[in-house]
């Protein structure tokens, strides 16, 4: 038997009805009881394990988990199996009251509470006092317990292979609108990219120049690039959520790979002030990947390195060869990511 904490001895009560729950309470603090109320079953377990509760009260009727099924879990619980558990109930019944007793609680009181009597009940089941079935009704409550849960196992079944179906009848209408709409908008974007980069043949071919309106052409053509890399990641991250992504596996020289990567930031880091460097990758041996896909998350990643770092810092990329895993390392003098995140 464990040894009681010092202080008032707490007592978790699992209901939900709010006017219950303010009556016992207020009834038992006056008696110098600590109280913790839960509203519902699983709430119930998850604070009688923070609390270590000397008793439980709970009821019988009360959403999700009932009381029975509470009370069964409770003795098999380290932290509750020792604490009494009662019923506290308005179902008045001799079988109500012995289905309660077989299910694992340990004292049945019914409702409307009297408030003179509960708390002397409530130190007699406290000292030890405990209420029996007899043998001979206790193996058919048993039985009928068993069925019971066997019962509502089968519906809660059921229930959930009703809504697992519906979550995936939703995340593919999901899937298909988001690889539609990619699509959709691939469409104007290649136009509006193809008609900029006709303009600025045009304005050659008939020798105009005019800075201004170049400059407004490679504006718009370097927005369309970025709108059709938005489109591919919105379109790939739905692909890989529903485990259709198809990787085209081929020896990668990642030194190319990695200089290539680079060499497109360093315009950026440049504006930034930033020293973007590349570590001596040559001897590194070829490396299978989906070139595409793999170029993708390293730019994302040292594209991310940069903005980070403020102005005049730096981004290093390096690499390590461990047995026959390779480890890309890209290292910044950035404000990092807290360990605990």
């Amino acid at each position: 038997m464990p040894t009681q904490p010092l202080g008032p001895l707490r007592i978790l009560y699992i209901e939900d009805d709010p006017d219950s729950q303010r009556l016992v309470q207020r009834l038992l603090e006056a008696e110098g009881y600590a109280v913790s109320i839960a509203r519902d079953g699983l709430a119930g377990l998850e604070l009688a394990r923070q609390v270590r509760p000397a008793l439980v009260l709970t009821d019988i009727n009360i959403t999700g988990m009932t009381g029975h099924e509470v009370a069964t879990r409770l003795k098999e619980m380290p932290e509750t199996r020792h604490a009494p558990v009662i019923a506290l109930t308005a179902a008045t019944l001799a079988t109500d009251r012995e289905r309660a007793l077989v299910a694992g609680c340990d004292g049945y009181i019914t409702k409307p509470i009297d408030v003179d009597t509960l708390p002397r009940q409530i130190a007699r089941f406290l000292a030890g006092a405990r209420e029996k079935v007899a043998d001979d009704v206790k193996l058919q409550r048993l039985e009928e317990y068993r069925d019971s849960l066997v019962g509502r196992l089968e519906t809660t079944v059921a229930e959930l292979q009703k809504a697992n179906a519906e979550l995936r009848r939703m995340d593919k209408i999901k899937r298909d609108f988001v690889i539609l709409a990619g699509h959709e908008l691939r469409t104007p974007t290649t136009l509006i990219y193809g008609y900029t980069h006709l303009l600025k043949m045009e304005l050659q071919q008939i020798g105009v120049e005019n800075d201004r309106v170049t400059d407004m052409a490679d504006r718009i053509t370097a927005a369309t690039k970025r709108l059709n890399e938005v489109v591919d990641a919105v379109i790939n991250m739905s692909l890989i959520d529903s485990e259709q992504i198809e990787l085209t596996l081929r020896p990668i020289q990642v030194e190319n790979l990695l200089y290539s990567i680079t060499q497109e930031l360093q315009p950026v880091a440049r504006q930034r002030q930033l020293t973007l460097s590349l570590a001596d990758l040559s001897g590194f041996p070829p490396l299978p990947a989906d070139e595409k896909y793999l170029r993708r998350a390293l730019t994302n990643l040292i594209d991310n390195a940069i903005k980070y770092t403020p102005d005049g810092g730096a981004v290093a990329v390096e690499a390590r060869l461990e047995g026959a895993a390779l480890h890309l390392i890209v290292a910044d003098t950035g404000i990092g990511i807290q360990p605990d995140e």
